[in-house]
């Protein structure tokens, strides 16, 4: 079983940056690919960025130059570090990983982080 603890959410005002991080805790496991969706209110959540274990990342194109995804693999920790952001950029922001444990794959999630952005 594979807990995440996300942190780093919160209400910043347009234009601001915050930083997100997410930590990956139990035993037997091991962590594959780790990544960020968020889920505004009325819409299907959507990945923003994903990063392999390897450090091969990927971003939906409105975060492209904007958000960057890396990750601690020691630490087994994903961070997205968000600049210039704007209020389309409000939503709960949900912590991913995919793991491999006794030769199973699974899919985690964390609980999610507010994420607000004022005009």
């Amino acid at each position: 079983q594979v807990q995440l603890v996300e942190s780093g959410g919160g209400l910043v005002q347009a234009g601001g940056s915050l930083r997100l991080s997410c930590a990956a805790s139990g035993s037997g496991f091991s962590i594959n690919a780790m990544g960020w969706y968020r889920q505004a209110p009325g819409k299907q959540r959507e990945l923003v960025a994903r990063i392999s274990s390897g450090g091969s990342t990927n971003y939906v194109d409105s975060v492209k130059g904007r958000f960057t995804v890396s990750r601690d693999n020691a630490k087994n920790t994903v961070y997205l570090q968000m600049n210039s952001l704007n209020p389309e950029d409000t939503a709960v922001y949900y912590c991913n990983a995919e793991a491999l444990s006794y030769g199973v794959w699974y899919n985690y999630w964390g609980q999610g982080t507010q994420v607000t952005v004022s005009s």
